[in-house]
């Protein structure tokens, strides 16, 4: 006779990853919430964000000083570069900082989905710009450089190099391109991160397009904002702040807009929204509804893990 299980229920799954669909619709709401936020908030926002990424731009400067490798290996130094930068953009997503580069993609997505006005859309692009700014500036004046992080004739030599191949060297196209990669990879990273539920899911999804921003040179604006300030602020002879702005600013300004805002923002809009005649739900509830949490654990799956936690104490 078959033995009776009394405990025995069906297995409910609850699944890891939103999808393409579910996932374009977290980012374009999500891109709501930030263009409706109060301006000083926003501005707050994008100062942490700039701070955070210059921690992330202060660590890789420190691996880059490696003279023989940079002669004779210069790859492996980019592939520890590569695996190091990633923790600023997994801190700026998680703890919901605002970077500008990603603005980019969630306020083009909830513009084009007439969420929020090419006004708010313009405006919140123009406040994490220069809160971003602000951010890294003060950690790569305040922090790395009275702090003489990159004090010492290494560090110092280094880092004057690498931003001088990031200014001087490449022509102006050169790096026009080059920013529409780094925001492509950058804003790819945001996107799947709205996809995973969980924390290590995010993570994961954030690191490796990071990675691969990073390892294959491209330039994004507000990493920008501290490696070139940090050359001059330690002697850089060949560069000066009109250069910078001129030669390096604008350009990946310029492509990252490309980047995230069309190759990401606008294509995903095209794939998944434009044309549905039908509100996207998730987790049971469509836009206006129950709000979707942003970078933490979904509140419905929340709720269904203390009910099961519950449902044990009561067995117990």
């Amino acid at each position: 006779m078959a033995t009776a299980y009394p405990y025995h229920q069906p297995v409910e799954v609850i699944h890891n990853a939103y999808t393409a669909q579910q996932t374009t619709e977290i980012a374009s709401r999500m891109g709501t919430a930030k263009a409706n936020m109060r301006v000083d908030k926003i501005f707050t926002s994008s100062f942490m964000a700039g701070a955070i990424l210059a921690f992330a731009c202060a660590a890789v400067s420190t691996v880059n000083t490696a003279p023989w490798y940079q002669e004779n290996a210069p790859g492996v130094i980019k592939l520890f570069a590569a695996l190091i930068f990633p923790f600023g953009l997994v801190a700026i997503i998680l703890t919901g900082a605002d970077l500008a580069t990603g603005s980019f993609m969630f306020t083009t997505l909830s513009t084009l989905h007439h969420r929020t006005s090419i006004l708010k859309m313009l405006q919140h692009w123009v406040i994490t710009f220069f809160g971003n700014l602000a951010g890294s500036l003060f950690v790569m004046a305040i922090i790395a450089g009275y702090g003489e992080i990159l004090s010492d004739a290494a560090y110092r030599t280094q880092t004057i190099k690498f931003a001088t191949t990031k200014v001087v060297h490449p022509p102006w196209h050169a790096i026009f391109i080059r920013g529409i990669g780094a925001n492509w990879l950058v804003c790819l990273a945001c996107f799947l991160a709205c996809g995973a539920r969980e924390m290590v899911s995010k993570i994961m999804a954030i690191w490796w397009p990071t990675f691969a921003f990073v390892i294959l040179g491209f330039d994004h604006v507000i990493a920008n904002m501290f490696y070139i300030p940090m050359a001059i602020f330690l002697g850089a002879e060949e560069i000066t702040v009109g250069l910078y702005i001129w030669k390096s600013m604008i350009p990946a300004l310029l492509g990252n807009i490309v980047g995230g805002g069309l190759f990401v923002g606008v294509v995903y809009w095209y794939l998944y929204l434009a044309g549905n005649p039908s509100p996207v739900l998730i987790d049971g509830s469509a836009f206006g509804g129950a709000p979707v949490a942003l970078f933490g654990v979904n509140a419905d799956v929340e709720e269904e893990r203390s009910r099961r936690e519950s449902d044990k104490a009561d067995m117990a």
